[in-house]
């Protein structure tokens, strides 16, 4: 079973690596046309939120004692999973 501390420090790693995705897909998006660069900024917008409620709910973790944890663990990864599908989505529209 995954610990706190180790799911943590895995989630801080992931967010960190989200993060120069989603710069570098910001990156792409200023150069792009005029009409493709609003789009994309507002996908850019919605990722930015995510990895804000990650980043949320990360903190509520490291706070959340004993077997609490837990509950925020669960909601963490739901939050990890959309913001996942997001950057992958994305991405593939960068393409």
């Amino acid at each position: 079973m995954e610990t706190k501390e180790s799911y943590k420090q895995k989630m801080e790693a992931q967010l960190n690596e989200w993060g120069a995705q989603i710069n570098l897909l910001a990156a792409k998006a200023e150069n792009a046309e005029a009409d493709a660069k609003l789009k994309y900024a507002q996908e850019i917008d919605k990722l930015h939120a995510k990895q804000h409620q990650a980043a949320e709910k990360l903190k509520e973790l490291e706070s959340a004692s004993g077997d609490a944890w837990k509950e925020v663990k669960d909601t963490a990864d739901k939050l990890w999973d959309d913001l996942k599908v997001g950057i992958t989505n994305t991405t593939a529209k960068f393409k």
